[in-house]
């Protein structure tokens, strides 16, 4: 009887050691949440959103035919406005090889990367990087054609299925 005791006590102490150990390579495991980072994401989301918004509104309203301005355009000035000002970084990029505007080409690995991972079923691609002590949040959605007048002033992407482009922003993580 007691050689049964001590090897039930034995068994519970290796037991409580096992559950232990994968607790700790759990928490070891685990991404702690940053919400330096989180606030950065949050950012991301609602300019996203925002920015894809307003270019279908303009779209919508106020492009007529190819003499209009393409609301893409429109938008340049805005993000030139936005990087000008220090609140955050925004890009157009191509995802077709064919881009309206060679400026819209990825150029850097991630934007390089961004646009693989967007074609390949992915809704969203974030890094986060560090630049003279500074860090960002990359992060880059899927653009695709969401109606027909979008083709009145891109007619190279008339046809085309899955995403055209994808929009690459670059936040401060503060």
């Amino acid at each position: 009887m007691k050689k049964i005791a001590v090897i039930a006590v034995g068994l519970c102490v290796l037991c409580t050691a096992s559950l232990l150990t994968l607790r700790a390579q759990d928490k070891a495991n685990s991404v702690k949440s940053d919400p330096a980072v989180d606030r950065a994401k949050k950012q991301a989301k609602m300019l996203d959103t925002l920015y894809k918004t307003a270019i279908v509104l303009i779209t919508e309203n106020y492009v007529t035919g190819k003499e209009s301005l393409a609301a893409g355009d429109a938008f340049q000035a805005l993000f030139k406005s936005m990087k000008d000002n220090g609140f955050h970084e925004v890009r157009l990029l191509d995802a077709t090889g064919n881009a309206y505007d060679s400026d819209n080409d990825p150029k850097t690995e991630f934007e390089k990367k961004a646009v693989k991972a967007l074609l390949d079923g992915k809704t969203i691609y974030e890094e986060i990087v560090t630049e003279k002590n500074q860090r960002y949040l990359l992060s880059a959605t899927a653009i695709p054609v969401v109606m027909q007048k979008c083709t009145l002033c891109h007619s190279n992407y008339e046809g085309v299925k899955g995403p055209i482009g994808a929009l690459g922003l670059k936040i401060p993580v503060e």
